[in-house]
């Protein structure tokens, strides 16, 4: 594309009187594109490991790991957030305008995020590319079937699935309680009508009826274990380990014992490959895999940052929803199993994001803002800048240092931006605002540098808790020093589990807290940093295949429903056969 119609599709469009901002898949349709290879070769993969998959996207073998080990370490990152507000605070796209500024101080990085699922592409949030000048492209690819690692997990899950019923059928050998089978059904769609289901209806032919019921493709386990893998062996060990259900006196019956976990290896066999992409400004972009961030660790894959991790001298990779979330579990789960230390952390936090968390304003998605939230107010910042303040603790007590990035949107005022930053000073950290979503990777450059110095600086880093500690001590450690809460309060049934999980030789696993995402309680009516309340476990479960105990705290839907005007009934094919509507 020449210059000039670059820099046209950069510039807002006059419509009129008014000025507007081009969409997401205008500014992605208008990037200049180079061939992987020259990516790839510029980061360090040696050509002959990638398999390209069109222009858009290409596979890099796992034998780029042992290929690239002599390669210098990069330096770690994590980029997390406040907790989220319905105005969502753009972790994504500043992770991607992040990366693409360090080239403008003169660095080079790497950014490693996660497949987005069709569901919500489909539905109400839209697809997971980044925003504005900060994108993962082409947009629809990032955002549709890229190479396809959704459906082979979802292939993967229900073949296990189907050869569990036929189990039964046959005569269910394992002795399996058909009352207490915990391994369902998943499909990329959000769709609330098969959250629950009963199979098996018709004649004797038919299989054995029972209720179950669907998730959604990043809820399965085999999406979590795919993430958490460290080799093709590894990933074939725990596809064996996933337990499907237990027999009347409690022993579980896994994937294994029914001759399923070999033949869903197969399945995963290229799925487990990262994706090498690029952004807007041609740096690399690793996308791999797409864990539930409120059932499962809600990280990119550990494959794609062994590769990742001698690519540049920047590896940043995204955590889910909030510093409590995603970030927690990528100190406690993901670093655990992957051996690799994070150099610093990234908190990304808007000023309409901290007034949010004052818990004075009433904020609907898809409605106007109240204008009460738009007026200059530090003294408001500073009161949801209690959320702020607990993230940056939780970043702290993994003796990792934390960068605060400002997110700018026009509008924000000086003072409320000069609140953000006492209060990251206040805690002994760097902040720099960033307006990397309308200006691309110069916008972003001043928070690269402040995160290049973060780096600098020795890391101390630490999981919260050791491996032998019992499962409600790990649970009470992450409630009380990451939550806040005063203690847990453990329900006869998932105390009942627990002691189940640990007597099967479970115990050993660490523990990924399954609760709302809105706040840092278990209460999402709850703003900023509540204090003075209990963390209730009403049930615990075990990933034992991903490699995690999960303990439920509320109510959490793991098969999403569409909404009364879903993304979907503005996605379509112009006469020219091109995509429109995508976001």
């Amino acid at each position: 594309m020449a210059a000039d119609q670059q820099a046209a599709a950069r510039r807002p469009q006059e419509t009129g009187d008014e000025v507007s901002f081009p969409t997401d898949l205008a500014i992605a349709k208008a990037a200049h594109l180079k061939p992987l290879t020259e990516i790839a070769e510029a980061s360090g993969i040696p050509t002959e490991l990638l398999e390209p998959y069109g222009s858009g996207a290409a596979k890099i073998k796992l034998d780029a790991i042992e290929a690239m080990s002599d390669r210098p370490r990069a330096k770690y990152v994590v980029v997390s957030a406040i907790t989220p507000t319905p105005l969502g605070e753009g972790k994504t796209t500043t992770t991607v305008g992040l990366g693409q500024a360090f080239q403008h101080i003169g660095s080079s990085a790497t950014i490693a995020i996660r497949q987005p699922s069709m569901g919500p592409t489909f539905g109400i949030k839209g697809g997971a590319a980044g925003g504005g000048y900060s994108q993962v492209v082409p947009m629809e690819l990032f955002n549709l079937h890229l190479t396809g690692d959704m459906h082979a997990v979802t292939a993967a899950h229900n073949l296990c699935s189907a050869m569990l019923d036929a189990h039964l059928y046959h005569g269910n050998e394992s002795g399996i309680d058909v009352h207490n089978i915990t391994w369902r059904r998943v499909l990329d769609v959000n769709d609330r009508a098969l959250r629950n289901a009963v199979i098996g209806l018709g004649g004797r032919l038919d299989g054995v009826p029972r209720e179950t019921g669907f998730d959604i493709t990043a809820a399965s386990e085999v999406m979590a274990a795919l993430a958490l893998c460290s080799s093709l062996q590894d990933l074939r060990a725990r596809m064996g380990r996933i337990v499907l259900g237990y027999t009347p006196d409690g022993t579980p019956v896994t994937a294994e014992e029914i001759g399923a976990a070999g033949a869903m290896t197969v399945i995963l066999k290229e799925a487990i490959k990262p994706n090498l992409m690029q952004t807007l400004e041609n740096t690399a972009a690793l996308v791999h895999t797409g864990p539930f961030g409120n059932i499962a660790t809600g990280n990119s894959s550990i494959v794609a940052d062994q590769v990742g991790i001698h690519m540049n001298e920047f590896l940043l990779t995204e955590a889910g929803f909030g510093a409590d979330m995603g970030a927690e579990r990528f100190f406690n789960i993901k670093c655990r199993y992957s051996g690799i230390a994070p150099d610093a952390a990234v908190l990304v936090a808007t000023v309409r994001g901290l007034k949010a968390h004052s818990g004075n304003h009433n904020i609907v998605a898809g409605r106007p803002l109240p204008e009460a939230l738009l007026v200059e107010n530090p003294d408001e910042v500073h009161q949801g800048g209690a959320n702020l303040r607990k993230q940056l603790e939780n970043m702290r007590v993994h003796g990792v240092t934390p960068v605060v990035a400002i997110n700018a949107f026009p509008g924000d005022h000086d003072g409320d931006i000069a609140a953000i930053k006492e209060i990251a000073t206040e805690y002994g950290a760097r902040a720099a605002v960033s307006t990397h979503f309308a200006d691309g990777g110069k916008g972003a450059a001043e928070l690269a540098t402040a995160v290049k110095e973060a780096a600098e600086e020795e890391s101390n880093f630490s999981v919260l808790y050791p491996d032998e500690m019992p499962l409600r001590d790990k649970i009470r450690t992450v409630a009380e020093k990451v939550y806040g809460a005063d203690g847990v309060e453990f329900s006869p049934a998932a105390s009942k589990q627990i002691d189940t999980y640990e007597a099967a030789g479970f115990g050993n696993l660490p523990v990924c807290i399954a609760k709302t995402h809105l706040s840092i309680s278990s209460d999402p009516k709850l703003k900023g940093a509540p204090t003075g309340w209990t963390l209730p476990v009403r049930e615990v479960r075990a990933s034992v295949g991903a490699g995690f105990v999960y303990p439920i705290c509320g109510d959490m839907r793991t098969m999403p429903g569409l909404g009364k005007n879903p993304a979907a009934m503005s996605i379509d094919i112009d006469e020219n056969g091109e995509i429109v509507g995508l976001s």
